[in-house]
């Protein structure tokens, strides 16, 4: 069983170190989503390798306990949003990175227009100032629930709270064919005052 003090990894490195392919989907997946480390893709990558194992193992079991294990498998992926309420084991054996690090925290605070790049967001979880279902979460890969989605917001006390409230409302934009008919408008009006200067 080894020493439970002891922290074991919770994820598989790749095979070889060098493989360009490899690397340069890595690369753009850290920038993408904002990722510290390339630990934290790999993280996904077990997680997601897992549920793929799981569901070939319930795919080949026919047994009574098999159908009640396959239910609580997929009730727990739709929970957590990464399969649609509609999908079966086939769909987790399609499933891809994307759809993993999609329902991490620090993605769907950019999502919901809380930050402004993936670097603030995860600025904002680690130093506390985002909660989620009412808890504060300082953790970015937190896997958010679909009935959680709604909760997060910003920590009562948080200095970003402050910022989004004392924001002036931006002006509406106008379309360049809008701005045009507007200007025309404005210069009749000008002419007008200067006529009736004169």
């Amino acid at each position: 069983m080894g020493d439970p003090v002891k922290k074991r990894k919770k994820y598989m490195t790749p095979t070889h170190p060098w493989q360009k392919d490899r690397i340069d989907e890595e690369r753009e997946l850290k920038r993408k989503y904002g990722l510290k480390n390339k630990k934290e893709i790999w993280k996904a990558q077990s997680l997601l390798r897992n549920m793929r194992g799981q569901a070939r193992k319930l795919l080949a079991a026919t047994s009574v306990q098999a159908e009640k294990e396959t239910n609580d498998f997929l009730n727990r992926l739709k929970r957590l949003s990464i399969l649609k309420d509609d999908d079966d084991l086939d769909a987790v054996l399609a499933l891809n990175i994307q759809d993993v690090l999609d329902r991490r925290l620090q993605s769907l605070v950019i999502r919901k227009g809380m930050a402004k790049t993936s670097n603030q967001a995860r600025q904002m979880i680690t130093h506390g100032h985002v909660m989620v279902n009412g808890k504060r979460v300082t953790a970015p890969s937190f896997l958010v629930r679909k009935e959680e989605e709604e909760t997060i917001t910003f920590f009562p006390g948080s200095s970003f709270l402050k910022m989004v409230s004392e924001k002036p409302p931006a002006p509406p934009k106008s379309s360049p064919k809008e701005k045009k008919v507007q200007e025309e408008v404005e210069g009749e009006e000008k002419e007008e005052a200067d006529n009736d200067g004169e």
